[in-house]
């Protein structure tokens, strides 16, 4: 059975925290920041609080701060604090900060699928190589990211990647991602991120 691109962004796999807590670490975001959906890889401005999508350096530039699991904020249509898996941006009032949780730790490993191309995904011969991720199109629904790992931009060893292949998802047979082809699952590692880079300054 074919795959179905269906990304959920980076999902944490396993580390050395556990659920529910996943070894999240408090950060803050600005009521100005675009959405930032459960599961998206985020940086971290120069101001010190976590950008969104289209509010930070995106992709390619910058060192990731870690994987957004969600946020509490003051909600101006609920009038209370209100908890989500997901950073509206809208719902709160202009100025304000509003905390987010994140996964930064080293060891931590991330369930993804590939996108970036329909005709081919990651192979064993990609185990070890560092790769570029896309954002996709997260849900506003659920609230779930739609990142991915970019098959378009060749895996490398360059350290200025952000995440390494760690192995392939081929368990269980028939699942989602398990087929060769396009839309592979694979299970990732973080290269660049702040608790762990050896790239120099932020």
């Amino acid at each position: 059975m074919a795959n179905t691109f269906a990304p959920n962004g980076f999902s944490f796999y396993r580390g050395t925290g556990a659920t529910p807590t996943n070894e999240q670490v408090p950060a803050v975001v600005a009521a100005a920041t675009a959405n930032i959906f459960q599961n998206d890889p985020v940086f971290r401005l120069s101001t010190g609080d976590i950008a969104g999508v289209t509010t930070g350096p995106g992709p390619g530039t910058g060192i990731l701060a870690g994987i957004f699991l969600g946020c509490d904020y003051l909600s101006v249509v609920n009038k209370r604090r209100t908890w989500s898996n997901w950073w509206p941006g809208t719902d709160t009032a202009a100025g304000t900060f509003s905390n987010v949780k994140l996964i930064n730790d080293p060891p931590a490993q991330f369930y993804c699928q590939v996108g970036g191309s329909t005709t081919t995904g990651f192979v064993q011969a990609d185990l070890g190589q560092n790769f570029q991720f896309a954002y996709g199109t997260g849900t506003t629904s659920n609230g779930i990211s739609g990142a991915y790992a970019d098959e378009s931009v060749a895996r490398a060893a360059t350290t200025t990647l952000p995440f390494r292949v760690v192995q392939l998802v081929t368990d269980p047979p028939g699942a989602n991602g398990t087929a060769t082809g396009p839309y592979t699952a694979i299970i990732a590692a973080f290269v660049n991120v702040e608790t762990k880079t050896l790239a120099g300054a932020l």
